[in-house]
């Protein structure tokens, strides 16, 4: 077996296993083995790993300090199947996002300054930039504070979480079939659909269009329903060009994302608390990995936010108008995201987390990895 020394980490509404890129496979291609053994995939329960059993919890952030000019850390994002032997690189995670300034702080890669730290990252699976502004306080993360974020128990310290130039992370194209809206036949109906990519790629559907409210929890779905939105999403997955529809929830689970909307209406949360349609601009529901979101991915956010500033997919049918404070309601609460144009471009779109550290240690897998350096081995 190896010993490997890890973190786990709360960022937002995900958990994750953070990894310094040292401390991995020195071969690209154990990457994949090497972390399904560490969580224990593929297994419902994740038993013999690190792994949640959720698909918000198995997930790994592999972080280094970045030689790039002007980038403080590199990070990769890699959502580990738990029920085959998969690991998805394709796309971000934002939650888990918020977390890697404080893990880089923390270890030492990036310096701390009282009472604000900025810090850039570079996500390696988007190519794209994110500025990570953490609180500090005395050279150490700040974690306690008074921002709450639905989803999450308690309160935390601020982390302004800004996505910049995100146009195009994946497919390299705001929309990847080069059509704002698609028709597409599925079960021999005619489906509008929206696939946008900004920060990650999302497929849009309106929720009446299937039979569904969008105000559904995300214990409320059937069996039926959740193969319904993995078949739309698999169609979404082909047109993007990732693989073949057939393919799409082995070769491509994580993206893209499938995203219901709908028009704002009063809602109970999964805390049985009233949200009021007045409160949002839309209703939202994110499957995560064929499963329902508990709460709302932060490159959902950021992504849905761009869609409706477009005013170009189906979403415009219902925010009519571009928006720069934008509010979706999700399973647990009401999201902000803050635009900020230029020249009617959007230049950034900024969210509110928290994160925390939760443990550090060693972690043991099954099997050996010889590229793993000699000093970790046991």
């Amino acid at each position: 077996m190896m010993k490997i020394p890890v973190t786990i980490m709360r960022g937002g509404t995900s958990k994750g296993i953070f990894i310094l890129e040292e401390h991995m496979p020195t071969s690209r291609e154990q990457w994949q083995p090497f972390l399904l053994d560490l969580m224990g995939s593929p297994d419902q329960k994740q038993i013999d790993g690190l792994g949640g059993a959720n698909s918000l919890t198995s997930k790994v952030a592999i972080i280094k300090r970045s030689t790039i000019p002007g980038i403080d850390v590199e990070y990769t994002f890699a959502q580990v199947s738990i029920t085959q032997q998969t690991v998805d690189f394709k796309g971000n995670c934002g939650n888990i996002s918020s977390a890697v300034a404080p893990f880089a702080i923390e270890q030492g890669l990036v310096a701390a300054h009282s009472p604000l730290t900025r810090v850039t990252i570079f996500n390696t699976n988007t190519n794209k930039c994110i500025i990570s502004e953490v609180e500090v306080q005395n050279g150490q993360v700040k974690t306690e504070g008074s921002v709450e974020i639905p989803g999450v128990p308690g309160t935390g310290s601020p982390i302004y979480l800004s996505f910049r130039n995100a146009e195009g992370a994946v497919t390299s194209k705001l929309y990847p079939t080069g059509s704002p809206i698609d028709t597409i036949i599925w079960r021999g109906k005619e489906l509008p659909i929206s696939i946008v990519d900004f920060a990650n790629p999302l497929v849009f559907l309106h929720a009446q269009d299937i039979g569904l409210s969008g105000t559904e929890l995300p214990n409320e779905y059937t069996e039926e329903q959740l193969t319904m939105l993995e078949e739309i999403r698999s169609i979404a997955a082909e047109l993007c060009g990732f693989c073949s529809r057939e393919e799409a929830t082995l070769k491509s689970p994580a993206v893209p994302k499938m995203t219901v909307v709908a028009a704002p209406t009063d809602y109970k949360d999964m805390s049985g608390n009233l949200q009021k349609a007045n409160q949002m601009d839309l209703l939202i529901r994110m499957m995560s990995m064929q499963k329902p979101h508990g709460a709302l991915a932060i490159t959902g956010a950021i992504c849905t936010s761009a869609a409706i500033y477009s005013q170009q997919t189906i979403l415009k049918d219902i925010v009519g108008l571009r928006k720069e404070i934008i509010r979706l309601g999700h399973p647990a609460g009401i999201m902000q995201t803050k635009l900020v144009v230029s020249f009617g471009k959007i230049e950034s779109i900024t969210v509110i987390r928290t994160a925390r550290r939760i443990m550090e240690g060693y972690a043991f897998t099954k099997k050996s990895y010889s590229s793993v350096p000699l000093e970790m081995s046991m």
